[in-house]
């Protein structure tokens, strides 16, 4: 009962108010399913970087339009005998992703990576949007990259959930941070969330590109070749990192940090980029390197997974007052994107 009553909250009851939070249990109609909180454990290192396996395709399409964003099947896990029993073991746990908002060189049309650079006025309102949406989901641990841009976004978010828990940065970095940013009150720690920054989420860095205007840059190079630096899955910009080589990176970290805390019951946030969180989806929905580079997301817009049975199921967006296109691989997208490029060409 409490499994339907999990399903059936998530997917349904944002959009007409009949999810209740009161203290640790959840309330949807006659039914309720008690939250119990987990201590925590977050392990901080150097992530290993692994290349990134592409197993059997197992891919659904997920149609985004004015009103509702469509469920696919649940896309299984390629073999990995390291942590089979875990999975067999893990109990459902949701998976929250969130591309941050509109940032000031969006605004300006320059190139960013991974230079620092803050939200817009827009971009702070989206990441409060956001967190409208997944208000009612319980979170118990937040990623994001060491851009700030991500971390407003994960921070904004948070201020709108029902829970009111205070989301805290975990400083790692040498023993005195550890040491001065510790809490004393087991009371305030239950009513905190830790935060784990770590690079390897980080936009791609985009080399010498960085900071360019990206029209000015088409008008130097040429617009077939910055398309190519832009949307193909293997070619760098100059002295840049390719989407493979993001993808490299962001997903070993996925496997190492993030998938395990999610195998173990927690509820996970990642507040990240475009291009880090397209490798994550990647792996997650065994898209092919083909199907990537016409993969979008929008800005400030969460999407949602729940794990069961060591299987993610995608649920699309937290349902909002307006919906956008949250994330959408189809071929009239693929189409109508290529238009918009030979226009430009």
């Amino acid at each position: 009962m409490a499994t339907a009553v999990f399903h059936q909250a998530l997917g349904t009851a944002q959009s007409h108010q009949h999810l209740q939070n009161s203290g640790s249990r959840l309330e949807f109609g006659h039914a309720s399913l008690k939250l119990i909180s987990k201590g925590f454990k977050v392990d901080i290192g150097l992530s290993r970087r692994g290349s990134y396996s592409s197993w059997k395709k197992k891919f659904g399409l997920i149609q985004a339009s004015a009103s509702q964003t469509s469920v696919v099947q649940p896309v299984s896990y390629p073999p990995n005998n390291s942590s089979d029993e875990l999975r067999k073991k893990s109990s459902e746990a949701a998976l929250i992703l969130i591309r941050h908002g509109e940032s000031l060189w969006n605004e300006k049309n320059l190139f960013t990576g991974c230079v620092d650079v803050p939200l817009t006025k827009k971009g702070v309102e989206e990441a409060i949007e956001a967190g409208k949406r997944i208000s009612n989901i319980p979170v118990d641990m937040i990623y994001t990259s060491a851009l700030i841009r991500a971390q407003m976004t994960a921070m904004l978010a948070m201020t709108q959930h029902r829970r009111k828990k205070v989301p805290i940065i975990l400083h790692n970095e040498n023993e005195q941070a550890r040491e001065w940013s510790q809490i004393f009150s087991e009371d305030t720690k239950k009513q905190s969330i830790p935060v784990v920054t770590a690079s390897q989420l980080n936009e791609r860095m985009y080399g010498e590109l960085q900071g360019l205007n990206k029209q000015e840059t088409a008008d130097r190079f040429g617009k077939e070749k910055v398309h190519e630096w832009r949307r193909s899955y293997d070619i760098p910009p100059p002295n840049g990192e390719s989407l493979e080589m993001c993808a490299e990176r962001a997903v070993a970290y996925f496997k190492d940090h993030i998938e395990p805390q999610l195998l173990s019951g927690k509820n996970v946030m990642i507040a990240a980029h475009g291009n880090s969180l397209r490798s994550i989806i990647m792996y997650l929905d065994k898209l092919t390197s083909q199907e990537v580079i016409n993969l979008e997301l929008s800005t400030g817009i969460p999407m949602l997974y729940i794990l069961k049975g060591g299987k993610f199921i995608r649920r699309g967006s937290p349902a909002g007052p307006t919906e956008a296109g949250v994330y959408a691989y189809t071929r009239s997208l693929a189409l109508y994107r290529q238009k918009l490029d030979d226009m430009l060409r």
